[in-house]
């Protein structure tokens, strides 16, 4: 006797993504050019199929823990189903979509000059995912993303776990702004009053800092937030505040004393790893190899050779 085997109802796949994408019905609706009552319809109609709630209605609409595991068979699913309409089209300039998920320093450093070139020659499509690197890990455990670029080392259940190499933070200010707040140095009771530089709520490299250094917690002294990293620096060097910033961004206005390390020969030193799938296309393996090696001689290549002295490591 066969037993019945259950279909996933494309359409309804359809708006399940366009949901958790766009964060709305009425957004998905207009993506998917119909009306909000229909997507709505196929949304009612897979929950009952998989006897599961798939999204949960909020203002953004998210994935349930069910649907995230959704999102995770359909964001391979569909990398898979690319690369195989590539392949059997044998059109050299066909492209892939890629959506990964990184740190906005990261953005602003290393990636693009590490990877560029492999984007190019493989006719990738990036669709980018920007957060704090410490919880990038989230939106791929979350079925947002097919790969990551974070700061945590273990990998999910099904996912591997590659070492890229280490990104040096120094603490920075503009030469006016050190000797307006720190004519002593950084002291405790100075970085209760001075302004620091943050990239979101989320962002614990300074506070971390703060917390090891001085035992100050992060409502003791005010903080800017600002998540573009290039717009960050910028604000600094016009004496806005200070804040952590990696090296590699800096070494060169360090130089040139545009900007001054306010806390010289102290050092976070904040590891990143590659995660992605363990089980992927031939072609995505390949990527993820050619991506690890590049970012790993990048990383290697424009890391300073003083030896870190940070009470602290993240």
């Amino acid at each position: 006797m066969r037993t019945a085997t259950m279909q996933l109802d494309a359409k309804q796949m359809q708006a399940f993504l366009a949901i958790v994408e766009s964060g709305s019905f009425e957004k998905a609706a207009e993506r998917l050019s119909i009306t909000p009552s229909a997507v709505s319809q196929r949304i009612h109609a897979l929950e009952a199929r998989l006897g599961n709630s798939m999204v949960v209605r909020g203002r953004p609409c998210e994935p349930t823990q069910a649907g995230r595991k959704l999102m995770l068979y359909l964001r391979r699913a569909t990398v898979l189903e690319e690369e195989l309409l590539n392949e059997l089209s044998a059109d050299e300039k066909a492209h892939l979509r890629v959506v990964i998920a990184v740190n906005g320093d990261t953005l602003a450093t290393w990636f693009f000059p590490a990877l560029a070139e492999m984007f190019v020659s493989e006719n990738i499509l990036l669709d980018l995912m920007v957060d704090d690197q410490d919880h990038t890990y989230t939106l791929l455990e979350s079925g947002q993303v097919i790969g990551c670029i974070g700061t945590r080392s273990q990998p999910m259940r099904g996912c591997f776990a590659e070492p890229l190499g280490s990104v040096r933070y120094q603490l920075v200010a503009s030469p006016a702004f050190q000797a307006r707040w720190f004519p002593k140095g950084l002291t405790r009771d100075a970085a209760r009053k001075a302004p620091v530089f943050a990239y979101s709520r989320k962002d614990t490299l300074q506070s971390d800092f703060m917390q090891s250094r001085f035992g100050l917690h992060a409502d003791a002294y005010p903080i800017h937030y600002l998540s573009l990293p290039e717009a960050r620096l910028k604000a600094i060097r016009r004496g806005l505040g200070y804040g952590m910033v990696p090296h590699m961004q800096v070494s060169d206005l360090l130089k040139s004393r545009d900007l001054v390390d306010v806390a010289p020969g102290e050092f976070t030193d904040v590891a990143l790893y590659w995660h992605a799938w363990a089980l992927q296309s031939p072609r995505m393996e390949a990527l993820s190899e050619r991506a690890v090696h590049a970012a790993r001689r990048s990383l290697s290549a424009k890391a300073p050779v003083r030896r870190s002295t940070a009470p602290k490591q993240r």
